[in-house]
């Protein structure tokens, strides 16, 4: 591909009509039609239908709303623990063994392996409800930065060489 064609593809991809989309609309975007199945301590399994809204030029579940998906389900992991916030991502890596289609029912299954005071890890399955066959894993590292007195998060950034 040349330049162009690289540019026209990013451009017309993103072409909105300015910035006036809602707040959270991204998370919206994604999460829109999510069921919530269980919770427990540690670990949360959701439902969730794939829509054509968020399917890649493949016509099957983009992998960025897949890890948008290992994001948001898998912090709620870390409430289930009684963690007062969710931190911020350190990490997150997916795995994809298959894909799911759309009005393709989903099972996503999130668990706690770590809440500990400064790092929560978690560990999210994808798994095509009909079948039960795993399509994808995540893991996802959080910093859980604790607010300071004053009300601003705090946190330690070290600079390499």
């Amino acid at each position: 591909m040349d330049k162009e064609t690289v540019k026209e593809y990013l451009e017309n991809s993103a072409n909105i009509d300015g910035d006036e989309l809602p707040l959270r609309f991204f998370e919206r975007l994604i999460m829109h039609g999510l069921r919530v199945d269980l919770i427990e301590i540690g670990r949360v399994i959701c439902t969730f239908k794939v829509p054509p809204r968020l399917l890649n030029g493949s016509n099957y579940l983009h992998g960025g709303a897949t890890a948008t998906l290992v994001d948001l389900v898998g912090s709620a992991a870390v409430y289930t623990v009684g963690a007062p916030f969710t931190g911020v991502s350190v990490e997150i890596n997916v795995t994809f063994m298959d894909a799911a289609y759309a009005d393709e029912e989903i099972e996503i299954e999130a668990r706690a392996l770590l809440v500990g005071k400064a790092v929560a890890v978690l560990s999210v399955e994808f798994r095509k409800k009909n079948t039960g066959k795993i399509f994808a894993q995540g893991r996802h590292t959080k910093h859980l930065s604790r607010p300071s007195k004053i009300g601003r998060w705090t946190s330690v950034v070290v600079a390499g060489p």
